[in-house]
């Protein structure tokens, strides 16, 4: 059953360290900040995260990142004209990172929440991307194993949840929120507005409530 939390600080409650964290987001579109800054707040640390990339200015996952709290993040662009948090962390050696294909990213969490042990992809064939995973050729073209990717938690942004906790999104904030709900043990949701059950058409929903498990109300579009 989702439960619709008070506040940030019940949403994150109990985020443990050493935890896996999925945190939506395209840049900052449909970035959690809220519960990123709870997140801070909290104070879990050795946090191994996911997202589509390491951090923007020094906001929402930049500031998680500046906080210390981080040991590790898997993503798919960790450099960009913004993203000198993690760049100064890495170059001290004090972050350490996986990078990971962007359609092997979404993939890989698919397949976590879909149950499938692990998936053949020619992406990343011949990079050192493949370097100490199995290969395999399957109709004359070569693969590289993939394994799915677990979250103890997601922290995620949508525009809407009604009571039940069903989700839609608002154009590109959408990105990664989806797949995550689905990959992780313990969804936790930012939403702009709750709604009564039965107020949101059937045929948006994006999330079903049976992936998720918290939802606070912000009063803010995810960034």
């Amino acid at each position: 059953m989702t439960t619709i939390v008070p506040d940030t600080a019940a949403a994150v409650d109990g985020v443990e360290d050493g935890a896996t964290v999925l945190v939506g987001g395209f840049g900052m579109a449909g970035m959690p900040v809220a519960l990123i800054d709870a997140l801070i707040e909290q104070g879990a640390t050795d946090l191994t995260v996911v997202c589509n990339n390491a951090g923007n200015g020094d906001t929402g996952l930049a500031a998680l990142l500046a906080a210390g709290r981080v040991r590790k993040v898997i993503c798919s662009f960790p450099r960009q004209s913004d993203s000198y948090v993690f760049d100064e962390l890495y170059r001290a050696g004090r972050i350490e990172l996986e990078v990971v294909p962007q359609g092997n990213l979404a993939e890989r969490m698919r397949a976590a929440g879909a149950g499938i042990g692990a998936f053949f992809c020619p992406t990343g064939v011949g990079t050192p991307l493949a370097e100490g995973k199995e290969t395999r050729t399957i109709d004359g073209r070569d693969y590289v194993l993939e394994m799915p990717i677990r979250g103890d938690v997601a922290l995620i942004g949508a525009h809407a949840a009604d009571r039940l906790g069903n989700l839609v999104y608002r154009k590109t904030a959408r990105n990664f929120g989806p797949v995550m709900a689905t990959a992780a043990a313990t969804t936790v949701v930012q939403v702009t507005h709750v709604v009564a059950t039965g107020e949101l058409d059937p045929e948006a929903i994006v999330t079903p409530s049976i992936y998720v498990d918290r939802v606070v109300q912000v009063g803010q579009e995810p960034a």
